[in-house]
C-alpha cells in the first residue's frame, strides 16, 4: 500500500506537481456543458488530449466527471435542468450513458499512432458503497485494477439511484474521497473560476487572488463562503472542504480554471496556475480515513466529561458508563459519532451494540452490566 509520511518542511509546489504520479482530475458541470444543457464536445476533446499527455508522461489519472444530469436534460428535450429529484434521476440515467460514450469515442479520436491502448472504465458510486467497509475496499480494488490495466476510470455519483438522505452531495467531495481511496498524489479541481480569492471577485473589485494556501486552514471556509455557478451542486466552499478532506491522505490540491489552455500539461511542468493547497497536517492511516470520510452517521453517543477526556487524551475504547444519552437509530457494526455535551464531535467508531440496547443500559452500573452476558461493557 502507498503510504506517505507527514513532512515537516513542505515540498515546493512545482516539485509536488511535477512529481505527482497518481492524479485525480475533477471536471465540473459548468465546464462540461453549454449553459447547463448538452455537452461541450470541443472542450471535452481538449481535456481528453491533455489526459493523453499525462499518460505519455507516465502518470496515472482518475477522472471524476459531472455532467450526467445536464447531458440527459438536453437529450430528453427539456429546456432547463429539472428541479425535482425523480426528474433529475431520469436525466442522469439518460445522460450518464451519453457522457461515457463521448469520453470513450473522443479518447480514441485524439490518440496518436504511438500511444498504447487507453480506454474508459465507468465507475458509479453512492454513499452506501463508501460507508460500508467491504464495499469501500472493493471500490478501491476496482479502481486499482483499472489503473493497472491502463484504463481511465471515469467516476461519478450514481445519481440515478441516489436519494437525498444518502447523496454524496457534490463531485468535489467525491473526488476527495477517491483521493483517500487511492492515496492519490494530486487532486485537480477544474472549475469556471481561476482559483480561490480573498472575497468573491464577481462582487468585490478588491478581491485578491490566493496563489498558495494550507489545506484545512479554517479561515479558508469563511473566505470561500458563497455559492457556485448555478449549473452544478458544488461551489468554492465545497472545493475548499474537498482540499481539506484530500489532505488526510497527503494529497495536495489545485483549484484552477478548466478552460485555461493546456491546464493539465502546464501543471505537470510545475507551473503556478490556480490556487495550490499544500499539505501540512499528519496523514491519517487508511482505516481512520475511511472512518472520517463518512458524510453521515446514523446516530451519536453523548458523553460525560470523563469519557471525553479518555478518548481525547488516551484514545481508549469507550465504556458504556461514560454515555449519557443516545441519539438516532443504529445497529451493531454501524459507525457512530461520539459527542461532548455541547454537541462537538470528539471521535467516531464502530458500535458494538444496537441503539435499543444502548438505551436500555444507560444509568446502570458496571457491576449490574456484568450480570448480563449479552451486553458488552466496551461499546465503541
Amino acid at each position: 500500500m502507498r503510504q506517505r509520511q507527514h513532512e515537516a518542511v513542505p515540498t515546493p509546489r512545482a516539485d509536488v506537481q511535477a512529481q505527482a504520479q497518481r492524479w485525480v482530475v475533477k471536471i465540473g458541470s459548468s465546464l462540461l456543458t453549454n449553459d447547463g444543457t448538452g455537452l461541450d464536445l470541443a472542450w471535452i476533446a481538449r481535456w481528453m488530449e491533455q489526459i493523453r499527455h499525462l499518460h505519455r508522461a507516465g502518470k496515472e489519472v482518475v477522472l471524476v466527471s459531472s455532467g450526467a444530469v445536464s447531458a440527459g436534460t438536453a437529450l430528453l428535450g427539456w429546456s432547463q435542468r429539472p428541479g425535482d429529484l425523480a426528474s433529475r434521476q431520469a436525466a442522469a440515467s439518460v445522460g450518464q450513458s451519453a457522457l461515457i460514450h463521448h469520453y470513450e469515442k473522443i479518447l480514441q479520436q485524439v490518440a496518436r499512432p504511438e500511444d498504447p491502448p487507453l480506454h474508459c472504465g465507468q465507475v458509479l458510486l453512492t454513499h452506501d458503497e463508501l460507508r460500508n467497509r467491504k464495499r469501500y475496499l472493493n471500490a478501491r480494488n476496482i479502481l486499482r485494477v483499472l489503473l493497472d490495466r491502463n484504463v481511465l476510470p471515469v467516476v461519478n455519483e450514481n445519481d440515478a439511484i441516489s436519494y437525498r438522505p444518502i447523496q454524496l452531495g457534490d463531485n468535489d467531495t467525491l473526488a476527495a474521497m477517491v483521493c483517500n481511496l487511492l492515496d492519490a498524489d494530486l487532486l485537480v479541481l477544474l472549475t469556471d473560476q481561476d482559483g480561490l480569492f480573498s472575497a468573491d471577485p464577481r462582487r468585490d473589485p478588491d478581491a485578491c487572488f490566493l496563489a498558495e494556501v494550507t489545506a484545512g486552514d479554517p479561515r479558508l471556509e469563511a473566505i470561500a463562503g458563497g455559492g457556485g455557478s448555478g449549473v452544478g451542486t458544488g461551489g468554492m466552499l465545497a472545493k475548499v472542504k474537498a482540499a481539506a478532506r484530500a489532505a488526510r491522505s497527503g494529497t495536495a490540491t489545485v483549484i484552477a480554471h478548466g478552460r485555461h489552455p493546456d491546464i493539465l500539461p502546464e501543471l505537470v511542468e510545475g507551473k503556478a496556475i490556480g490556487t495550490f493547497f499544500r499539505v501540512r497536517r499528519p496523514v491519517l492511516k487508511a482505516r481512520k480515513r475511511w472512518l472520517s470520510d463518512h458524510l453521515r452517521v446514523p446516530g451519536s453517543l453523548i458523553l460525560d466529561d470523563g469519557a471525553v477526556r479518555a478518548l481525547r487524551e488516551k484514545g481508549r475504547s469507550l465504556l458504556s458508563v461514560g454515555v449519557l444519552r443516545v441519539e438516532g437509530e443504529f445497529h451493531r457494526g454501524d459507525l457512530v459519532a461520539c459527542r461532548a455535551q455541547d454537541g462537538r464531535e470528539i471521535a467516531r467508531g464502530l458500535i458494538d451494540l444496537d441503539a435499543s440496547v444502548m438505551r436500555r443500559i444507560l444509568g446502570h452500573s458496571r457491576a449490574e452490566l456484568e450480570q448480563d452476558p449479552t451486553i458488552a461493557d466496551s461499546v465503541v
